[in-house]
């Protein structure tokens, strides 16, 4: 690190106790553990030292700086009240932008140049300092910035053709290494401003000398907006009707469309209308950019801007403004921004997609794909428990974004259950991730960034999602039984894309969960599906209920009519969701594992490895070839002195939701639940089923048996059980036993190789100062 730079501290790990800390193997991927990611954005430099807010929209003082924090990816201009023709955005119905702004296709541009990060201000001794960090800059000359300092008495216009006006004494526009001081009054200019680049942080520092302007210790307006600059006509960048490579485009019905991409100081933009789905398609606030492009295709920023104290600032008071307009709020709805461990590009792509990329490709890069991230959190209103509080994943749909649940009651309803969940829906790297590749690892580096900045239970966790995000949800239930409490999809589909119940879905058999629904052994669900369901065919809905069923697994199938893929999302009820969610905890130690391997969704380096479940690890397949391979382990330890529960047959129901935004909405209701463990005899025995596996790794003291164990094996070819911890493992070339004092004979083809020398006990062993019997007859 160059000397003199100041990095933003993180904890190195999670908050304590946030996360598993456990024996192996961990629950869910490596990312969940790993150390934070760092971020040149953050890092601060020369006479910066504050930590950043990193909730968007909001503001605060720290260590002498006035600090604001933008959302991310909502540079999207003015509403022009058409689209561009050559918009690359596709499939964005429910992630549909206020502004219809869009970048010059040049590539210099990376679809996201004026998009602000933060912006910051701070007395020196003889001028007034603002640093901007934008999260794409690949040219800083392409970007034109206008700082408005001051008010007036009516608004007044930013110079160099940018179409807006604030009220301002001042005005400063920065574009590349140049800066340029004028009077908002009688537009003469003052002594010049000078900036600093730095591209590697993507911040632009801008140092405005007393002698031009001077708040001294008063309060002063500050507004800002971001734009692009045409550097042949030494004037703003103006959007015409359609994008080209040197133009930008979504002017539409404007006669003088504003310059600026992105405004900072907005404090007030609202959430999004779940109850009012068709005016969010009209009127859209998705990206919490509404005001702004309401505002400038009227050219008028008046709305948007800080009052900032420099006594506050000459003071050094520290200041989050909790319950203040522009401050940080500390629960209830909010917009936060993650570093991610991945950065593909600058800015944001949007071709290929990853509903091709997933079936082609095996990947998923996202259309978001710089290192700062956005994600929607709900934090409880209620105080949080001494234990922590739970945590739910909520995700998104396809065509939708990481607001779709912000302020609604599936957000609110989750939250404020039993003693308190964090809610978070990350972003997925874009509107159709299928939380795949990178869009997985962007979930987990949210949660690691939760686990970090609040205590959570570990235990207390569940997953939940609307139709794209249903399939994510018994995605990761899958891959990860032993992260997850419970599970709720919602008019989710079983693989990605479509699926009628038979063939593969239309995004390849690799991606079906329908599959791997063994792994549901220990992880009870409550599904909702539409029974007109125009996108998610009800067929095949029903058919992954049928295999749950057959499966002897719990669940509740709960078919609501008359509805379509988007009813439920309107009505917008979920408290009888979150009742079944509740406080429940993961049983990390089962007495019976079932899991099943799919090397296909398993992406080492971004959300890896996809090889383990609760006390069973290393598994490997013999054959990984095809296009959809899977390996099977069902093992039961008789250490516990239980059996399986029995599952009850198969029952109706239904009821009426009531209490969203219609008056009510009936069901019809299939379940099975279990009836109670029995007891059986505590006995030092394994029973192991593999199917295609070629490795097994057992946690002997999880599994609750001794290093002597008897082993059970069922198998379809050569399989090695590894017991480590115990220099033991066994080799069995086909289903048999392992070598045993009770008896004399070894099963056939079975071999055992040691490192040193375990004590055995003939017909008995003990463990953890108990008898058990070994389980040999």
């Amino acid at each position: 690190m160059l000397a003199g730079v100041a990095v933003l501290a993180f904890a190195g790990s999670a908050s304590a106790g946030s996360l598993y800390s456990g024996p192996g193997p961990r629950p869910g991927p490596d990312i969940l553990y790993a150390k934070p990611a760092s971020s040149p954005q953050l890092e601060n430099t020369g006479p910066w030292n504050a930590a950043p807010i990193l909730v968007s929209g909001a503001s605060a003082y720290r260590d002498g700086e006035f600090l604001y924090q933008d959302f991310l990816f909502d540079d999207h201009g003015a509403n022009g009240g058409q689209r561009d023709g050559n918009d690359p955005r596709t499939g964005d119905t429910f992630a549909f932008p206020n502004g219809t702004y869009t970048y010059p296709t040049a590539k210099a541009y990376a679809n996201n140049a004026a998009d602000l990060v933060e912006l910051r201000v701070k007395p020196l001794a003889h001028a007034t300092a603002f640093r901007i960090t934008l999260n794409a800059m690949k040219d800083p000359s392409l970007v034109g910035i206008g700082i408005a300092l001051g008010t007036s008495g009516s608004p007044r216009p930013f110079p160099h053709g940018a179409n807006a006006s604030a009220p301002a004494e001042k005005f400063v526009t920065i574009h590349g290494s140049t800066a340029e001081l004028r009077d908002a009054a009688t537009n003469q200019t003052g002594d010049a401003p000078t900036v600093k680049i730095d591209s590697d942080r993507r911040q632009i520092e801008v140092r405005v000398p007393h002698s031009g302007w001077n708040p001294g210790s008063k309060t002063e307006r500050i507004a800002a907006g971001i734009g692009l600059w045409d550097k042949a006509n030494d004037r703003y960048l103006i959007p015409q009707q359609d994008s080209d490579a040197t133009h930008a485009g979504g002017a539409g019905t404007l006669s003088d469309p504003a310059a600026f991409f992105n405004a900072a100081f907005r404090y007030d933009e609202p959430l999004p209308a779940v109850g009012n789905i068709g005016a969010d398609l009209v009127d859209t606030r998705w990206w919490r950019d509404r005001n702004q492009g309401v505002d400038l295709a009227n050219g008028d920023m008046s709305a948007f801007h800080a009052d900032v104290d420099f006594g506050k600032l000459g003071a050094h008071v520290d200041d989050d403004m909790p319950g203040k307009r522009g401050g940080v709020p500390q629960t209830g709805a909010m917009d936060r921004i993650v570093v991610s461990h991945y950065e593909t590009a600058q800015g944001a792509v949007y071709s290929p997609i990853c509903d091709d990329t997933i079936p082609a490709e095996n990947k998923c890069l996202g259309e978001l794909r710089s290192r700062l991230q956005p994600y929607a959190i709900y934090i409880p209103k209620k105080a949080p428990p001494a234990s922590g509080y739970g945590l739910t994943l909520l995700i998104h749909s396809h065509a939708a974004m990481y607001n779709q649940f912000l302020g609604s009651r599936n957000q609110s309803q989750f939250g404020e259950r039993g003693t308190g969940s964090i809610v978070i829906t990350p972003a997925g790297r874009g509107v159709d991730g299928w939380t795949w590749d990178h869009a997985s690892a962007d979930l987990f580096d949210v949660w690691a960034d939760v686990a970090r900045r609040w205590k959570l239970d570990p235990a207390y966790t569940s997953i939940a999602g609307y139709s794209m995000g249903g399939y994510s949800t018994y995605k990761l239930a899958v891959q990860y039984p032993d992260l997850f409490a419970r599970a709720q999809p919602t008019v989710g589909p079983p693989g990605v894309g479509v699926w009628t119940g038979s063939g593969d879905p239309s995004g390849g058999i690799q991606t079906h969960t329908y599959r791997q629904l063994e792994s549901l052994r220990n992880i009870p669900l409550l599904i909702w599906v539409a029974a007109s369901d125009e996108l998610v065919p009800y067929s095949g809905t029903q058919a992954q209920r049928e295999r749950i069923d057959s499966l002897g697994l719990r669940y509740e199938f709960d078919t609501f009519a008359p509805a379509e893929h988007l009813t439920l999302a309107y009505v917008d009820q979920y408290q009888r969701a979150a009742a079944f969610l509740g406080t429940a905890k993961v049983d990390r130690n089962p007495p019976h594992v079932t899991y099943v391997v799919n090397p296909k969704m398993d992406f080492g380096a971004a959300d890896g490895p996809v090889d383990h479940a609760y006390w069973v690890s290393g598994l490997r397949l013999r054959n990984a070839a095809g296009a959809g391979p899977l390996g099977t382990i069902d093992v039961r330890s008789e250490g516990f002195g239980v059996g399986d529960p029995v599952p009850g047959s198969t029952q109706t129901g239904g009821g009426t939701e009531t209490g969203g935004n219609v008056p009510a909405i009936g069901y019809q209701s299939l379940f099975k639940t279990w009836g109670p463990a029995p007891s059986t005899p505590v006995r030092d025995r394994l029973n192991i089923d593999a199917k295609n596996l070629k490795t097994v790794t057992v946690n002997v003291k999880r599994a609750r048996v001794s290093c002597d164990v008897f082993l059970h094996v069922t198998t379809d070819g050569p399989v090695t059980v590894r017991l480590p911890g115990c220099g033991q493992k066994a080799k069995f070339a086909k289903s048999g036993d392992s070598p045993g004092a009770c008896s004399d004979r070894l099963a056939p083809r079975v071999s055992f190789g040691r490192k040193g020398v375990s004590r055995r006990h003939h017909g008995r062993v003990r463990l953890l100062g108990r008898a058990f019997d070994r389980g040999c007859k």
